[in-house]
């Protein structure tokens, strides 16, 4: 038979090891809240931060930019386009099916306008990053150096420091539109508000730490 001191030696370590890996995982638990608690207050700082009206509505710009993702983007897009604002218009993100015919049918505002010489369907963007790009080249071919920025509320934030990255020398109007079913106020209380939110948001914050990380990887020289 083993002896009491060798019964307490085999326990021991075993107490030891479970103790360790209880630690461990407390100290995991406690940083996920943690983490979890921060993002939290950053999307509530999101939330509050989102536009609710457009600053300058008067300012004219050598173009228009709308990233595509709702009617009324378009159709503001459009109706800025007839009243002056800006000598083009560039639609970013267009599907590879939609024609300009099609397109400008579709909206009162576009039946008036000269396609032609205005509008510009840009078909090569399917995200925020590739409207940053592709808006950035045509701006460049243009010669172009200020820009009205259409695009839901929600959106703009992520979206002007996408395009301020790709078109540093550009000056940006933000024109936010506002999607009747995105729930600006009280937006907790909407399941589908608070998961558009909360998608965008963390969309906000991976492309900035993108961005921060490209940075500290390619210093100024």
């Amino acid at each position: 038979m083993k002896d009491e001191a060798g019964m307490e030696g085999e326990i021991m370590p075993a107490r030891s090891g479970w103790g360790a890996l209880r630690r461990l995982v407390l100290a995991v638990l406690a940083v996920g809240l943690f983490l979890f608690l921060l993002w939290l207050a950053g999307l509530i700082w999101f939330a509050a931060d989102i536009p609710d009206r457009v600053e300058d509505e008067t300012t004219a710009t050598d173009a228009i930019v709308v990233l595509t993702g709702g009617s009324d983007r378009v159709r503001t897009g459009l109706a800025l386009l007839a009243e002056g604002k800006a000598r083009k218009l560039l639609v970013s993100g267009v599907h590879r099916d939609v024609e300009m015919t099609e397109l400008l049918s579709l909206f009162e505002e576009g039946r008036n306008i000269d396609s032609d010489c205005c509008v510009v369907l840009g078909y090569a963007a399917d995200n925020t990053i590739g409207n940053a790009s592709e808006t950035a080249a045509w701006m460049v071919e243009e010669g172009y150096d200020s820009l009205r920025v259409v695009t839901a509320n929600y959106h703009m934030r992520r979206s002007l420091m996408e395009f301020r990255r790709a078109m540093p020398g550009v000056r940006l109007i933000p024109h936010p539109v506002f999607p009747d079913q995105f729930k600006r106020d009280e937006w907790w209380r909407w399941p589908g508000t608070a998961h558009l939110l909360a998608t965008e948001y963390t969309k906000y914050l991976a492309a900035f730490l993108r961005h921060k990380l490209i940075d500290h990887g390619n210093p100024p020289g």
